[in-house]
């Protein structure tokens, strides 16, 4: 059976691609080299009329890619479940996580929605979809399913309606966005030379041995000796910062998975800005060979260029990482899925509001540590 990823390598769209080549257009911007001398005129024979000075030439700068996108933006990242090698398997969305950036583009708030949150889906002609009350997850599913083509489900349909889905829960209008499937998330940190991170709590894996291999498995039974991830500071390669990201069986289940995808996010981010990656073309050009296929970029009409050069001032230590609690919702003893608590959704008007700073000072258990 394919082995499941949880692929988080979209919110690097941002603390990567975005950041890493918003820096590079800056560099080759200003860094392009001048017109050479011009030749004088000839020497003007004495019966020739004295020459006059040419009235300089003034010219206006060229306006950076992306120069009018003043904030607020918001972007929507998703991780997808996709087992390439099964004909017809649609995608799902593991990962779903929305980065804000307020008018002026000086900070930005990452947060993560439940794979499970229980949500209203709208219809979706398009997909021959009707539209219900159901998991977050399957609106990429639901979405990516083309009539007539079974067998080649549309990634691109399935993040539209995604897309509409969360935008209709959030509030929050979505400039653009991306999809990671799989395969260029641990390449990508490899690339990087792997990343630093503080693991807040021992976390065994159930997918991989200690070597980096898989462990065997009957079923949905793993058997074998197990990766573990004990409490401190770490720095992981790229399997082993995947396969971290990706654990959901431990304490705090998928909410506490969430935070460690944000964890990670910030740490490669981090990671970015304290090699100079973003100022080295050569660097930014292998990271995007890593990401290669796996990523789909939406734009919204507008290029990816654009965003990359709006946020490359953006520092890691703005990103401010939100983790919204939840709880199960249960239907005559069933398990039906996920809602936010109280203090989550009230963040989401506090940030739509323009207030999201006073409520997470006043509601600082919210934000994400370490």
């Amino acid at each position: 059976m394919t082995r499941r990823r949880w692929l988080l390598g979209l919110a690097a769209l941002v603390a990567v691609v975005l950041v890493a080549a918003g820096a590079v257009v800056t560099t080759r911007l200003v860094s392009r080299p001048s017109p050479g001398p011009v030749a004088g005129p000839a020497t003007p024979s004495p019966s020739s009329p004295a020459p006059t000075t040419p009235a300089p030439v003034t010219t206006s700068p060229t306006p950076p890619p992306g120069a009018d996108l003043k904030g607020p933006l918001n972007l929507l990242l998703v991780g997808v479940d996709t087992r390439v090698s099964v004909p017809g398997w649609e995608p799902h969305a593991d990962a779903v996580l929305v980065l804000h950036v307020p008018a002026g583009l000086g900070r930005a708030y990452l947060f993560s929605l439940p794979r499970d949150l229980v949500v209203d889906i709208p219809a979706y002609p398009k997909a021959g979809y009707p539209g219900g009350r159901t998991k977050l997850t399957h609106a990429m599913s639901y979405g990516s399913r083309v009539p007539g083509d079974k067998a080649h489900p549309s990634t691109a349909q399935g993040y539209d309606l995604l897309r509409t889905t969360v935008s209709r829960y959030t509030g929050l209008r979505i400039d653009a966005g991306a999809v990671i499937t799989f395969g260029g998330f641990d390449k990508l940190v490899d690339t990087l030379g792997g990343v630093d991170l503080y693991v807040d709590q021992r976390v065994a894996s159930i997918h991989r041995r200690p070597d980096g291999r898989y462990r065997d498995r009957s079923g949905s039974t793993y058997t074998g000796p197990q990766m573990v991830y004990q409490p401190g500071n770490r720095h992981l390669t790229g399997w082993q910062a995947l396969d971290y990201a990706r654990q959901r069986y431990t304490a705090g289940g998928d909410y506490t998975r969430q935070r460690h995808q944000q964890q990670l996010i910030r740490a490669l981010a981090r990671k970015i800005l304290d090699q100079g990656l973003a100022r080295d073309p050569d660097r930014v050009e292998q990271v995007v060979a890593a990401l290669g296929k796996t990523l789909v970029y939406v734009g919204g009409g507008r290029r990816l260029v654009d965003f990359a050069y709006a946020l490359g001032g953006l520092p890691a230590e703005k990103f401010v990482l939100v983790g919204l609690p939840g709880d199960a919702v249960g239907s005559g003893g069933s398990y039906r899925g996920e809602q936010l608590l109280p203090v989550g959704r009230d963040f989401l008007a506090a940030l739509r509001g323009g207030d999201a700073d006073a409520y997470l000072a006043a509601h600082p258990s919210l934000r994400v540590r370490s």
